[in-house]
């Protein structure tokens, strides 16, 4: 009778291998998702955070802006940190760099969490 170790192990032979791989090669499979996950997640993400930087630290005195939060306003004064926008005829609220979403009329450049 013929069990199945002997059928394997004539199979390899046959084939001119001794049945294992080098080591490096179980590495393969490994660097193949880490390079897919970089290219197809990371990269993109680091794209659009370099984009809404540039964005926030180029605002200045007159843009009109929306924040996140949905307001309009066009921006009066510009700090370190944050900005002063007037929403109405002498109101004006100063709310974070961070907040400001884009300019109205435009895409926003600050793309929404969408954890609805």
């Amino acid at each position: 009778m013929l069990d199945l170790e002997s059928v394997t192990q004539t199979l390899v032979f046959a084939m001119g291998g001794t049945g294992q791989e080098p080591a490096w090669m179980s590495f393969i499979p490994f660097a193949m998702v880490l390079a897919i996950l970089y290219f197809l997640i990371l990269m993109p993400m680091k794209k659009q955070r370099k984009k809404v930087e540039e964005f926030q630290t180029g605002l200045k005195t007159g843009d009109k802006v929306i924040t996140t939060g949905g307001i309009y306003g066009r921006i009066t004064r510009v700090n370190d940190t944050s900005v002063q926008l007037e929403i109405a005829d002498k109101v004006r609220i100063e709310v974070a760099r961070a907040a400001v979403g884009g300019y109205q009329g435009q895409e926003p450049v600050v793309q929404e969490s969408g954890n609805a």
